[in-house]
């Protein structure tokens, strides 16, 4: 499992949506040992579908490889995507969260319908944090 812990700091959630993640053979088998990084990735439509951009899967060296940074199809339903397509007009955006096998063997993406978080907003997370970082530590 691989989560994208910028987010959280980043942007306030809205609503969640589980997808699937369209991938190659070589992909998969990266992902699963650890080389993807979604720090600087976003959602995006092209057309009526919804794409993952800045995704970096490593290479893993065979001669069947993939590029390490392209656009992914995300499988969502029909009636799902126009759903979110209407919401983000208002302003949100959406952002993959977390990426992770299923009981069946699959890989699926969480991604999160958010509003960036102001300045101040950020500050009142790390106070926040900082706070129960502290009560944690402290034994009575």
């Amino acid at each position: 499992m691989v989560i994208n812990k910028k987010v959280r700091y980043e942007y306030e959630f809205i609503r969640t949506e589980l997808a699937g993640i369209q991938l190659q053979g070589s992909e998969v088998k990266s992902i699963s040992s650890g080389k993807i990084s979604m720090s600087e990735s976003y959602c995006l439509f092209i057309g009526n579908e919804l794409f993952v951009r800045n995704i970096h899967i490593a290479e893993n060296g065979t001669a069947y490889t993939h590029q390490p940074i392209r656009d992914r199809k995300l499988l969502l339903k029909r009636r799902e995507l126009n759903k979110l397509k209407k919401e983000l007009i208002n302003g949100l955006t959406i952002v993959p969260y977390k990426i992770f096998k299923n009981d069946r063997g699959l890989y699926k993406v969480e991604v999160v319908l958010a509003k960036g978080k102001k300045l101040y907003d950020k500050r009142q997370t790390i106070k926040d944090r900082d706070l129960k970082r502290d009560i944690k530590g402290v034994k009575i």
